[in-house]
């Protein structure tokens, strides 16, 4: 993908997942859902039979659960992307469910969280599409941003020049152009846009941020 900016979806209510969705749609084509069971990280979000609205928008499933197979094959036709988190199972398991996201002809990668080494998802990086990144402590909206994890960023673009590399926790105006200056080319917002008072305007300011108003 060239750059694309992401609205992050957290909800445990059809009602709230809606009023998010319609928020964002005429701003970002693409938006993640950040899928959580309490248990990999404390909050829940997504964990109903929820439906999207039909926007046109694409969809990216990051998953938090501790069976991510289950919920893909539940919920195959409302996302476009998948991403598993490398901690929430053991190898050989995410090969399993990378296998199964490509036999649904769908986009698939890889999640790490801001402590977890890059070595162990070195395995998998030749069989992937998109490696996410993630620069907070995932399970909420509104945590601090962390440059740490933007090294493991860095290190990927120099292992693989034509991989997507996604960051998530934390993007703004300011902190998007470190991201992208460390090589990232996918960047979700999540609190930044929907805490804003006008989207339209926070998504500009990101554009500016990575020079895509063009």
């Amino acid at each position: 993908m060239k750059d694309v900016i992401l609205g992050a979806v957290i909800a445990n209510r059809q009602q709230e997942l809606e009023g998010i969705v319609h928020r964002l749609k005429d701003h970002l084509d693409w938006m993640q859902l950040d899928v959580m069971d309490g248990y990999f990280v404390p909050n829940t979000s997504l964990e109903f039979d929820f439906e999207l609205p039909d926007t046109g928008n694409r969809y990216e499933a990051q998953l938090m659960v501790r069976d991510p197979a289950t919920w893909i094959k539940r919920n195959a036709d409302k996302f476009d992307s998948l991403l598993v988190h490398a901690e929430c199972c053991r190898f050989p398991e995410p090969e399993r469910i990378l296998d199964l996201g490509r036999d649904l002809c769908k986009r698939v990668g890889v999640a790490l969280r801001p402590e977890t080494p890059l070595e162990v998802i070195m395995p998998l990086i030749p069989r992937v599409d998109e490696v996410l990144i993630m620069t907070v402590e995932p399970g909420a909206y509104g945590g601090a941003f962390l440059s740490e994890p933007l090294q493991k960023v860095a290190e990927l673009r120099r292992i693989r020049n034509d991989l997507d590399i996604e960051v998530d926790g934390g993007i703004d105006d300011n902190t998007i152009k470190l991201a992208k200056d460390a090589g990232a080319n996918l960047f979700v917002s999540g609190s930044y846009l929907l805490k804003s008072e006008d989207v339209g305007k926070s998504v500009s300011r990101l554009k500016d941020g990575i020079d895509l108003n063009y």
